[in-house]
């Protein structure tokens, strides 16, 4: 039945009410993807994050620290797209540069045009890397580890590295990828003096648990892009496995509140988009 209150030329209004409002919302579609993917994707956000790591020796208290990860090389980010965040990270005049995980995305291709432009990348205290998952994907992961090498990077597979000066040390130490790898934390930190400061490569954040079992004193990550779309008083939609404890930014764990630092990476995979969830170079400067 008809309602007698709706005429025909207020059901007309009511229809072009309608129809105004779709185009709305599509238009509205519309713009956010194309920020998600022209602008957000790429518009790199320099996190600035001053640390304490209590004992840490005197020579090394200011330490600029920079950590990047999940580059994804093919997956919508060529090796000349590093050169924007290679240059930013040298302008910042980093002391030791850790990269945590997944320089490829599915293919080894891409790395061998971005060994020059990674090899750019210069620090006095050393730079150091862990593979990810996706490094491991078709079982590439030896030639990812060879471009690191190559684009000199010190490639922490179950191992640590000693940081010194002038007679006062922290160490290093990487472990290989969770989900693809042969993690084993007492073997990158074997023979480490007791009460040394440790600095560990992971790339999967939620590996946190069993580090905070160890001397560690500070834990970098990647892996969850922060996951990658983020909404506003919701947060993060999806995020990886062995990422969805512990998704962003600083984190404390276990009974020392052992400090966990979640970089939300460069690039992108599975939808080259990125909403509310900038790319991340971090600073963290030691204290």
């Amino acid at each position: 039945m008809n309602d007698p209150k709706l005429t025909p030329i207020s059901r007309k209004t009511f229809l072009s009410k309608v129809i105004k409002w779709l185009i709305g919302f599509v238009g509205l579609g519309v713009a956010t993807g194309a920020y998600a993917y022209g602008w957000e994707r790429t518009w790199l956000d320099l996190v600035r994050i001053p640390l304490t790591i209590p004992g840490l020796p005197e020579r090394f208290k200011g330490t600029k620290l920079i950590h990047f990860s999940d580059v994804h090389l093919g997956h919508y980010m060529e090796a000349r797209d590093l050169q924007v965040v290679v240059s930013l990270i040298q302008k910042e005049q980093p002391d030791v540069i850790c990269f945590t995980g997944d320089m490829v995305d599915e293919s080894i291709s891409p790395l061998r045009a971005a060994i020059p432009i990674l090899s750019q990348l210069q620090a006095p205290l050393g730079k150091f890397a862990v593979l990810g998952n996706h490094d491991h994907g078709l079982g590439q992961q030896h030639l990812v580890r060879d471009g690191l090498t190559d684009s000199g990077f010190e490639v922490l597979d179950n191992k640590h590295i000693a940081i010194t000066k002038n007679g006062e040390s922290f160490y290093i130490a990487g472990v290989e990828d969770v989900l693809h790898g042969s993690p084993d934390l007492a073997l990158a930190t074997a023979n480490i003096p007791e009460g040394e400061k440790v600095i560990l490569l992971a790339h999967e954040p939620d590996f946190a648990d069993e580090a905070a079992k160890y001397p560690i004193h500070l834990q970098l990550s990647g892996h969850s892009h922060g996951g990658q779309v983020r909404l506003p008083l919701i947060g993060h939609l999806v995020t990886p496995p062995l990422a969805r404890k512990y998704v962003q930014g600083l984190n404390r764990v276990g009974p020392n509140q052992m400090p966990v630092y979640i970089n939300r990476g460069i690039g992108t995979t599975i939808f080259p988009i990125r909403f509310f969830c900038r790319p991340e170079i971090t600073v963290l400067t030691l204290q």
